[in-house]
């Protein structure tokens, strides 16, 4: 019995419990030391996925290796944990791995994330089809700006509690199938991505696991237009926007990466090094998996 339904009362409040007593109080619980990421131990591969049971994401720290660009690192990491279905998105590499890293092509065309501009709040794949939903996300670092570029992350069952331990209206507003519309893209009088509508938080229909789609960029989106919904929109952004224990900060350094069930984080502006071969670099998997063994009934 999921604990996500709002009709399930007495098993969210069990799962709740459980919840906030085993999360992390801070980013440094995240963090597991690993000799070789490629090829974990098994006590480093219980480690990682224990942080991702609870807070549904973990920093692994491997050799500090600058400047070494090896994509089989995360990809061999990911599977370790059943991450295999990688979602070859348009600006992904032909690998389906996407490099992150200031291009100003991509940049100039609005894709923010090629930039050195702050990201602001969102989940992966926010505007894929249901069929194309990015249930996990990797992302390992090569080279670290010089400054900047710091992530704050936000386990997505952290926030569903926040809004519905306040007012279960709004979860039931932000599970409505018509809650948010990602507007098409177009490019050149071109549309490369269809608009997209759906829920911001949904239920996999087998292992009844919380899933969220969310983005903040006011252009990018539209929100159903009832009162209900802008009032669960404003809450949530009250949430994101508030000083929170749950809320962690972290600046990859290289050779760390997170993983993660695709929880909620930005990205800071940030200040590449001069040269060429010098800027920041990282590595993108979006994948179709959740992390092995970390499904919500097993915390």
């Amino acid at each position: 019995m999921t604990p996500f339904r709002l009709d399930h009362d007495s098993a969210y409040l069990r799962w709740r419990d459980a919840k906030l007593s085993a999360y992390p109080a801070g980013p440094e619980e995240l963090i597991v030391e690993v000799r070789d990421p490629a090829n974990l131990s098994d006590a480093e591969t219980e480690a990682i996925r224990d942080r991702c049971l609870r807070a549904n994401m973990a920093i692994y720290a491997g050799p500090e290796a600058p400047g070494i660009a090896d994509k089989e690192t995360p990809r061999r990491l990911g599977t370790q944990f059943g991450l295999t279905r990688l979602d070859p998105n348009m600006l992904a590499d032909e690998d389906g791995i996407t490099s992150l890293t200031v291009v100003p092509g991509k940049s100039g065309r609005g894709y923010i994330p090629y930039s050195n501009r702050r990201l602001l709040w969102h989940t992966d794949g926010y505007y894929n089809p249901p069929q194309r939903t990015i249930r996990a996300m990797l992302l390992h670092c090569v080279r670290p700006a010089e400054q900047g570029g710091e992530n704050r992350l936000l386990d997505h069952e952290m926030a569903y509690i926040a809004l519905r331990d306040e007012n279960p209206d709004w979860i039931a507003a932000l599970m409505a199938p018509d809650a948010m519309t990602i507007p098409a893209n177009t490019e050149n009088g071109t549309e490369t991505r269809a608009a997209q509508t759906g829920p911001v938080f949904s239920l996999d229909p087998v292992s009844g696991n919380l899933h969220m789609r969310y983005t903040a960029r006011v252009r990018s989106i539209q929100w159903k237009d009832d009162v209900p919904t802008q009032a669960a929109v404003s809450a949530l952004e009250r949430v994101l926007g508030a000083e929170s224990p749950h809320v962690f900060r972290h600046r990859l350094r290289a050779g760390q990466g997170l993983i993660c069930n695709n929880v909620l984080h930005n990205r800071s502006e940030f200040t590449d090094a001069e040269g060429e071969g010098r800027g920041r670099l990282v590595y993108r998997a979006r994948y179709y998996d959740r992390i092995r063994g970390t499904d919500w009934n097993l915390i």
